[in-house]
């Protein structure tokens, strides 16, 4: 499983990236905002910035929710660097630019994705990848995991060539289970990485090895 780091921070990019285990970044409107980052210019900059940090796919999403509005900011963000994927959201129009954007070679992320008849949809128009959205169908009483497991068995059974993001990812738990079910990629803030380090015996036990290793200074 891919692991993509789910943030506009750079410095969290950074710190992802040197663990080596990096494989892309996914970013959003919210948190370019977050970041401060103001303006199609001073946008467009970051993503080259965090495009020559990682050797990956760097998704970039379009704000129009139009076919037209869609295809040319696509077309803009793809102009960046190479690993541009561009984010579409899941509607009447974005499936439409998912499939111009698939028969033009661009990269593609169909984004806010909620059930397996909207990953369906995605696949046949060409999606490079699909993000089901896990903690907020959790959030909505449903289980997110479930989805995933149901979109994993659809593209098997259909031969789908579209990945899995699971998105929307809020502890290391849930990367864990994404992993189980078949998930191709995970997308998640660096905190719910950096937890799948921990464990009170891990600790425990390298305690007790540097105490032991005092023995013999």
């Amino acid at each position: 499983m891919k692991f993509f780091i789910d943030t506009a921070n750079l410095s969290q990019i950074k710190e992802a990236n040197d663990l080596g285990i990096l494989d892309g970044v996914t970013t959003n409107p919210s948190l370019m905002a977050k970041e401060g980052i103001k303006g199609e210019s001073a946008v467009f900059q970051h993503y080259k910035t965090i495009c020559e940090l990682v050797n990956g796919d760097i998704s970039a999403e379009v704000l129009s929710t139009d076919f037209e509005g869609m295809v040319e900011e696509g077309k803009k963000l793809a102009a960046i660097h190479p690993n541009i994927v561009v984010k579409v959201p899941m509607i009447k129009e974005g499936v439409k630019a998912l499939k111009w954007f698939t028969d033009n070679g661009i990269k593609t992320n169909c984004t806010l994705v909620f059930s397996a008849g909207q990953a369906i949809l995605a696949a046949k128009a060409g999606a490079t990848y699909v993000s089901p959205f896990i903690g907020r169908i959790d959030d909505s009483g449903w289980d997110g995991m479930l989805l995933i497991k149901q979109i994993a068995n659809i593209y098997q059974l259909q031969g789908f060539k579209t990945q899995i993001l699971a998105a929307s990812i809020r502890n290391a738990n849930h990367i864990i289970a994404a992993a189980e079910a078949g998930a191709h990629v995970c997308t998640c803030p660096l905190d719910s990485i950096l937890g799948l380090l921990k464990h009170p015996l891990t600790d425990i036990g390298l305690a007790k090895f540097l105490e032991d290793a005092k023995k013999f200074a």
